[in-house]
């Protein structure tokens, strides 16, 4: 691997792997309005805002920081009157309980409309209109959580997607296989990759908080718990569980922390971290090692998103916990071989869980996930795999990855359609 390739992935990382506060999706709808705000110069007497289907599913009900409310209306009304885009997606950082109080009323004034952005081909679009009497500001979201891809105000474009020369508008992604992936994640000078170690403490931290409240349906507390302890025991597993589902659990009920997210995923990021960071600190494993094992863990959910796209009818813990079992093999002493092993594993058992927007229950999803990067290591570590002649998984496995997010990205593309219309309807 040369160094221009090296240094292309570790900016790609460093891109990808950026904290967040609360859930991506109507974060960044904060993002947006807080952006079409700015450029109007003054608080808007009106918003309208045209979300496509993913990203009204994943924000419909799940926990604003700062607010407790759930979905769209306070994250819109929010981002108009204290967000700041140059936060990105800690955009709604400097809240405090009185601008929640100024949001309702906002609200209440009924200055908000929120409707389906029809006939766009991307999974993740957002349109924000601000309008003050005869002036209107415009911001498009499209692609990832943070690039904005058209600003305008009356008419007069600063940033059109086919125009902006900015890096944070118009990325050119370097394309991955994973025995790229795996050659950076156990090679590159460790220097360049210690900066991962932030993602660690932050998630951390985040896990930590969780365990000082009650949040959510409080996960991680059950499986801490009598009943609990009674089952799993005090144990490698039951840490990885439970450090994993108090972050989420936290993060999804709209406490005001900021986590380390993976791909504009809080909960990819909370998953590819903390199982890793939990088995190597048990195992008492070198920092290196660490420091390897969360790399290889977070470039294979880029990886994998890469394929998939950001939003989609499969749950972004399938990719993540992907991750987190890659890293865990790693530090068990597990080869390129071995590592690859893994990621069949998973495919051949996990996938296929669906998306249903996001919400508190995703600790549970993010659970399952773990256990099953878990049991998925285990057998890799003792040569077991998932064979070609099983289901989807193939010999290759760049092939396998393709096929599980094919099935994902186009296969459950109905699926993704009647899961958002059951969603609607109740």
């Amino acid at each position: 691997m040369n160094l221009s390739e090296k240094e292309q992935i570790v900016n790609l990382i460093k891109r990808e792997v950026v904290p967040a506060i609360g859930c991506t999706e109507p974060v960044a709808v904060s993002l947006c309005v807080a952006k079409a705000t700015e450029t109007l110069g003054r608080l808007p007497e009106k918003i309208k805002v045209l979300l496509s289907a993913n990203v009204l599913k994943n924000a419909m009900g799940v926990g604003i920081p700062g607010t407790k409310m759930v979905g769209l209306p306070i994250a819109v009304a929010l981002g108009a009157l204290i967000g700041k885009s140059e936060y990105c997606l800690q955009v709604l950082k400097d809240l405090t309980p009185e601008d929640v109080e100024k949001g309702k009323q906002y609200i209440a004034e009924k200055r908000i409309e929120i409707a389906l952005k029809e006939d766009i081909e991307e999974n993740l679009y957002i349109e924000t209109h601000c309008i003050l009497g005869n002036d209107e500001a415009v911001a498009v979201i499209r692609g990832t959580h943070t690039n904005f891809s058209y600003i305008a105000k009356n008419g007069d474009v600063t940033c059109d997607k086919e125009l902006c020369s900015d890096d944070t508008c118009c990325n050119e992604e370097i394309l991955l296989t994973f025995s790229k992936v795996y050659e950076f994640s156990t090679t590159v000078e460790i220097e360049c990759i210690r900066f991962i170690l932030d993602a660690a403490e932050i998630n951390r931290e985040a896990s930590k908080l969780s365990n000082e409240g009650s949040y959510g349906h409080n996960v991680a507390k059950t499986v801490t718990g009598t009943l609990g302890k009674k089952i799993f025991g005090d144990s490698m597993l039951s840490h990885m569980l439970s450090y994993t589902a108090a972050a989420c659990d936290a993060r999804m009920d709209g406490a005001m922390i900021p986590v380390m997210s993976n791909s504009g995923s809080g909960n990819q990021g909370i998953t590819a971290t903390l199982p890793v960071l939990t088995f190597a600190e048990d195992t008492n494993c070198s920092e290196e090692e660490l420091i390897r094992a969360l790399i290889l863990s977070h470039l294979t959910v880029v990886y994998i998103k890469q394929k998939l796209g950001r939003l989609s009818a499969l749950c972004g813990c399938v990719a993540a916990a992907t991750g987190a079992s890659c890293g865990i093999t790693h530090l068990m002493g597990g080869d390129y071989s071995q590592v690859t092993f893994a990621v069949k594993n998973m495919v051949g058992n996990i996938t296929g869980m669906i998306c249903d927007g996001a919400k508190p229950s995703c600790a549970l999803k993010i659970s399952s996930g773990v256990s099953t990067a878990v049991l998925s290591a285990i057998m890799a570590m003792e040569h077991k795999v998932v064979s070609s002649m099983e289901g989807i998984v193939d010999d290759d496995v760049d092939k396998t990855i393709e096929n599980l997010t094919s099935i994902g990205a186009v296969g459950m593309q109905e699926t993704d359609k009647l899961v958002l219309k059951i969603m609607t309807s109740k």
